[in-house]
């Protein structure tokens, strides 16, 4: 597949299939499990259970060579030492699971917190950290491997070296190590849970998301091609649900092999029920409908790994609840427009529109609504400009992230950042009656007040 995109005569975005692109299968995999918190555990059970199986073969095979050898004084060693750790395993077995009720309490708190104070998206920030799923995995493991280890020393006590089978030194050594690895891994997890208790790494966190998501779409500016008559449509059949992603690759094949061009009618994000029509086919018959199975993806709630959208959906929520009567927290907000304005500056040098996928020989083959520029403007300022006419932190930011903005945007682009600066003026005019007040709101300040 050709690794190249360009962009056509009409001013559309344009994107060939990337070559070097993993299997969307294979991608989507990938999210789900992240997006899940059972498979680590189960792994590490799994590979606790094997590694237990293999050291205590290796175990037996010490014993037997030793014994081979006559080197019964070496074995009596081996015994002292499996006796002085038969202990502190059977300890270890015991306080493991109230080590990970700990842990989970911690989480729950901590989940319980953020979704309070910030908003429920973030949730899924918790669930998809790679600490708590690695902290919970090994302290399982450990548990699960330290109750297999105890089977180990049924010969242990014997007083006659020739008459052993068995003596666990290595896996009652391994078990040790695992609650070594335990406690850093504890230590780490507390670290990281406090972390994302805070407001500013939790914004970071969406920030840096969003950008990778928009890294991942190429540019191009909006623009409406000629698709030619729609002349039939594919309607969704499975469950209800969000569009998290779509499979770009098998459109792609499917639209060629029929020679036609298809339109994804909902956009990333969209919520769709079964009957719904998904696809728009211009140009000759739809695709069968084994060719476009799993093309399209349908979760309970949106990612941000195809929807950079969903960033400025998680930072005005947190904005609009900062601001809310009950919270009263305008710093919050103001630290969420920094991101906000930040995200709008990369994203205003982007070519944004509709991405018009091709195939290898450069015909257009599938449509794909994205949102555009003003849409993200939209998304980003109008809530956060409704709730923010009583707070002059908020509004003294908001219109200096309006100014930085119009200074980094195109002729083109200015319009909707203009519109909110207007809409901005009159609403802390309505609001506010002294014109010193008025005036103090209405000076751009990047910090607010600072």
């Amino acid at each position: 597949m050709s690794g190249t995109s360009g962009t056509s005569g009409t001013n559309q975005r344009t994107r060939l299939l990337p070559r070097a692109s993993p299997p969307r299968a294979l991608a989507s995999l990938r999210e789900r499990l992240r997006d899940t918190f059972w498979f680590a555990p189960v792994v590490g059970l799994t590979c606790a259970f094997a590694l237990w199986w293999v050291l205590a073969e290796v175990d037996t095979k010490i014993v037997a060579h030793l014994q081979e050898e006559q080197a019964y004084e070496e074995l009596g060693d081996l015994l002292a030492f499996a006796q002085d750790t038969r202990l502190i395993v059977t300890t270890i077995s015991a306080a493991m699971m109230t080590f990970i009720g700990v842990v989970f309490s911690i989480s729950l708190v901590a989940v319980q917190m953020a979704s309070g104070q910030l908003t429920p998206r973030v949730v899924r920030i918790f669930v998809r950290s790679r600490i708590s799923k690695l902290t919970l995995t090994v302290f399982l493991a450990t548990f699960a491997f330290s109750l297999l280890v105890l089977t180990s020393y049924e010969g242990g006590g014997a007083a006659d070296p020739r008459r052993i089978t068995s003596v666990p030194v290595l896996q009652s050594t391994l078990t040790l190590g695992m609650v070594g690895l335990s406690l850093l891994l504890f230590v780490a997890f507390v670290s990281s849970t406090l972390r994302l208790m805070r407001v500013g790494p939790v914004l970071d966190h969406i920030a840096r998301e969003s950008f990778r998501a928009l890294e991942r779409q190429p540019g191009g500016e909006p623009g409406k091609a000629p698709l030619g008559p729609e002349t039939a449509r594919v309607v969704h059949r499975e469950r209800a649900g969000v569009v998290r992603d779509v499979y770009v690759a098998r459109l792609v094949r499917a639209a060629r092999r029929r020679g036609v061009v298809l339109r994804l009618i909902p956009r990333i994000g969209d919520f769709i029920v079964p009957g719904m029509p998904v696809l728009a086919v211009h140009g000759g018959a739809a695709p069968p409908s084994s060719a476009l199975r799993s093309a399209v993806s349908v979760g309970v709630e949106r990612t941000v790994r195809q929807d950079p959208a969903f960033g400025l959906r998680q930072l005005s929520d947190i904005a609009l609840r900062a601001l809310s009567g009950s919270v009263n927290d305008p710093t919050t907000a103001v630290q969420c427009l920094d991101r906000i304005v930040q995200f709008l500056a990369v994203a205003v040098r982007l070519p944004l529109g509709p991405l018009h996928h091709r195939d290898r020989r450069g015909a257009v083959r599938l449509v794909q609504e994205v949102p555009g520029w003003s849409d993200l403007v939209d998304l980003a300022f109008e809530e956060i400009r409704g709730c923010a006419a009583g707070s002059p932190q908020v509004t003294r930011r908001l219109l200096a992230g309006l100014d930085d903005l119009l200074l980094l945007a195109s002729e083109e682009r200015r319009k909707p950042l203009l519109r909110h600066c207007a809409l901005l003026v009159e609403a802390v005019e309505r609001t506010v009656p002294e014109a010193a007040g008025r005036a103090f709101a209405l000076h751009p300040d990047r910090q607010g007040i600072g």
